[in-house]
């Protein structure tokens, strides 16, 4: 690690917390010792620590005692637990109170390492993501913002820096990506939060209907029109107008809309009286729009009034790491909504998942979760409830979809592949891979000794 970790080492073996301080100190952190689940307890309570390595069994207070009581006072600190062989089913029950994982004695020094470092990254990383909500702001539903992946973290700091200011905003990116969510966020955590939120596809709208829709209209101004109407800028007064599918507007609209966005004046359809107008504008489309300009389809001076701050949604492709996330995230909600009981994915399930293009991206996820939670008939989602496209494969090398019924390739080769890429998305923690994969640790441990990949 680049900085400095101080590591809490709790063993009441004299001679093992001395091997494991020269150790830990020859990797460049800095150690403290506690010889029983006391002390370490009270260490906790004087000092910040990075990460703790416990011993489950101890004299006085006990390793399992010792977590309870350190994650009551901060949970944010990793704790790895080391144990026998002879007392793994204690470390299984502290990992579900809360230990980030754990080795068995005598410790595996590599293995030791790859899960410190680990546990380290996995928290800094929760920390960041912690300040990065807040700054999101607590209005915003951030729980609708599943995502680890590179793409999606940068997305989301663009997105915390975007909604403070007052810049007309333009989003892009492929159906299914979620950029409505996006501008949600932003405006739900800007200055102008509680004022109205007003949204409008333009592509759901003809030309004749959009004018009226945008900027309202006069009784009488066309027929139909019985009464006065105000249009969408007049009803987000005060808060933000968002123009989902800008580019299917004709040209005709394009200049009136230019014209407000220039003026900050609209005139309702059939009338004279001139309004200003107080709107924040977020424009969204799944097209490229350069590509229109030049086919004279979108008039460049609106393109460069609304692409003040671009926001470039990353298609699901393109962070697959997310997948698991999402499913899951998307298993909970179907299931309480249909009241099912269903607990994840089998391994083939979540293989066929991760090996998916996904063309329609995450609605099409949730709509595939969806589906499959309405016609599950057991705890676990298995590759048949998933009836995806063979023709749109994942990565080069990887196992077409077609095949898994075929014979091509036999189920165990499945299930390996499966858990072996489970656990490399996981960055190689196994309670995690274990919980995406739907089955315990221990099968998992097992699972892996037979592979080789594992003593």
């Amino acid at each position: 690690m680049a900085n400095t970790n101080t590591v809490l080492v709790v063993d009441d073996d004299p001679a093992h917390r001395t091997m494991l301080r020269t150790l830990l100190t020859g990797w460049g952190h800095a150690v403290i010792e506690a010889d029983d689940g006391s002390s370490a307890i009270d260490r906790v309570h004087e000092k910040a620590f990075d990460l703790i390595l416990m011993d489950i069994r101890m004299i006085k207070v006990s390793g399992l005692e010792a977590l309870e009581e350190i994650k009551a006072f901060n949970p944010a600190i990793p704790v790895i637990i080391m144990t026998a062989y002879s007392s793994v089913e204690s470390a299984v029950e502290a990992m579900k109170n809360g230990a980030y994982d754990y080795l068995t004695k005598p410790l595996d020094f590599d293995e030791l390492r790859l899960t410190m470092d680990r546990a380290m990254e996995h928290s800094h990383l929760r920390e960041e993501n912690r300040l990065l909500r807040e700054t999101l702001g607590a209005r915003f539903d951030t729980q609708n913002i599943i995502g680890t992946s590179p793409a999606m973290m940068r997305l989301m700091e663009t997105v915390a820096q975007v909604a403070t200011s007052e810049a007309t905003v333009l989003i892009t990116g492929e159906s299914g990506t979620g950029k409505e969510m996006i501008a949600g966020a932003i405006h739900f955590n800007s200055l102008r939060k509680d004022g109205p939120f007003v949204k409008i596809n333009c592509a759901a709208i003809t030309e004749t209907l959009l004018e009226s829709e945008l900027f309202g209209h006069e009784k009488g101004a066309f027929t139909g029109a019985y009464r006065r109407k105000e249009g969408r800028f007049r009803q987000a007064h005060g808060g933000t107008l968002f123009l989902d599918e800008v580019s299917e507007m004709s040209l005709a609209m394009q200049v009136k809309l230019l014209r407000v966005l220039q003026d900050r004046e609209i005139t309702r359809v059939g009338g004279e009286e001139v309004m200003k107008v107080d709107v924040r504008i977020i424009a969204a489309t799944n097209k490229d729009l350069i590509t229109e300009i030049h086919a004279g389809r979108f008039r460049d001076d609106l393109y460069y009034r609304l692409n003040v701050v671009a926001i470039a949604m990353p298609p699901l492709r393109e962070r697959s790491e997310d997948i698991p996330l999402l499913a899951q995230h998307f298993l909970e909600q179907f299931s309480e909504r249909n009241r099912k009981q269903i607990k994840g994915f089998t391994p083939q399930a979540m293989d066929r998942l991760l090996r998916y293009e996904w063309p329609g991206n995450v609605r099409e996820l949730m709509n595939a979760v969806e589906r499959a939670v309405v016609l599950a008939r057991a705890e676990y989602l298995n590759e048949q409830e998933f009836p995806l496209i063979p023709g749109e494969a994942g990565p080069e090398g990887a196992i077409p979809i077609g095949s898994y019924g075929s014979g091509d390739f036999p189920l165990d080769e499945v299930e390996k592949t499966t858990i072996l890429r489970t656990l490399e998305i996981s960055n190689g923690n196994k309670s995690e891979a274990a919980r995406r994969l739907g089955i315990t640790r221990r099968t998992l441990h097992k699972k892996l000794k037979t592979y080789g990949v594992m003593p």
